[in-house]
């Protein structure tokens, strides 16, 4: 849901769809992935939406318009969980690859890569005050990642 509640998203293979929450109505459907997308999350002032693919890559869409702005790379394997921090100026990923990501969420300059799992990091989330991560993995841990001070 985006943060007002107005509009769900939700994704089939390698698009995402947009509806309307009080009507039902289709509102647009995001292309762009070359694979099926695993993973979606609205930036707290539901202006963007992040997606994570089975392609390795993470898009972000202008909410509104459904306008692809940036594709971030670098993660190895599928990422499987997008999270923004609660200013929005940060993104987190975590991947099959066993690794978390830290992205500028402006610019998508990587700002730094989190390693400690020993299976694919299936959920990452950020602190009410952004200073801390959560991090899950299918080796059944949740590591906590200190970010800084709120």
């Amino acid at each position: 849901f985006s943060p007002d509640g107005e509009i769900l998203a939700g994704a089939s293979h390698n698009e995402i769809y947009l509806w309307g929450t009080g009507t039902g109505e289709h509102l647009k459907t995001l292309a762009g992935h070359s694979s099926h997308v695993h993973c979606l999350h609205y930036s707290p002032d539901g202006g963007i939406l992040v997606s994570g693919s089975l392609d390795n890559t993470i898009r972000l869409w202008e909410a509104a318009t459904g306008e692809h702005l940036q594709t971030l790379t670098g993660h190895t394997y599928p990422v499987l969980s997008v999270s923004f921090s609660p200013d929005g100026n940060t993104l987190a990923s975590g991947s099959s690859d066993k690794t978390i990501r830290l992205w500028n969420s402006v610019t998508g300059a990587h700002l730094n890569t989190f390693t400690g799992h020993t299976s694919a990091v299936d959920s990452v989330s950020f602190s009410p005050g952004g200073n801390t991560l959560a991090s899950g993995s299918e080796d059944g841990t949740v590591l906590l990642w200190e970010l800084g001070a709120e």
